[in-house]
């Protein structure tokens, strides 16, 4: 059984503003930010989002250099905030900062980062996002062979959460619930649907298969 997270992905706050209506529905969702460098597309800033009052709030940094904003995040208060291992930084240290003010710690590994690779910082966060699809995009395909690292994730740490991002549909999320995906992130799969909450519905009944 999998968790269905509405993503919100825009450039601009009126975007943005749509966007968050379209799941205000959901207890939980995650919000997407890239910088234009690390991600090849600019959203809105960090400093621009908001969620609706009772939403549970996962912040995805598809930033280059994520501490240049510790401080914005840390006043937002979500409560999950993901970092890239990619990023520049010493990402153990952020991941101390934001939990001593009872902020949940993420990474995100792209494809091409194993596992293995960041074992200590899977040791100490609370949440792996897997990442298989398009970085910085709404749509795309989903490399479901990426989800092998949820296991391998669970081995070194058996508290994580492991989450999905990237190509999620209702063609996959039952492949991807039974990998060992705690949470799925969708994005146009519900943004572009003509009825966003009858399709985050059915996403979440076809995750508990």
């Amino acid at each position: 059984m999998a968790t269905i997270c509405p993503t919100v992905l825009a450039d601009t706050t009126e975007d943005y503003k749509a966007g968050l209506d379209n799941v205000a529905f959901a207890s939980r969702i995650q919000i997407d930010l890239m910088d234009g460098e690390f991600a090849p597309t600019k959203s809105v800033n960090p400093v621009q989002i908001y969620w609706n009052e009772g939403q549970q709030a996962d912040v995805h940094m598809m930033f280059k250099r994520p501490a240049e904003h510790l401080e914005t995040l840390i006043a937002l208060k979500p409560s999950l905030v993901i970092l890239h291992a990619e990023s520049e930084g010493d990402l153990a240290n952020l991941f101390v900062e934001l939990k001593s003010v009872d902020i949940k710690t993420g990474l995100c590994v792209l494809p091409e980062t194993s596992i293995e690779s960041v074992r200590s910082l899977v040791e100490q966060i609370d949440h792996l996002l897997v990442f298989g699809g398009k970085l910085g995009y709404y749509g795309g395909t989903a490399d479901i062979s990426q989800a092998d690292k949820a296991m391998e994730a669970k081995a070194i740490n058996a508290r994580i959460e492991v989450g999905w991002d990237g190509g999620a549909n209702a063609s996959n999320v039952a492949e991807l619930a039974a990998a060992g995906i705690d949470v799925i992130n969708v994005g146009s799969g519900i943004q572009k649907a003509d009825d966003p909450q009858a399709a985050y519905e059915k996403l979440s009944a076809l995750a508990t298969i």
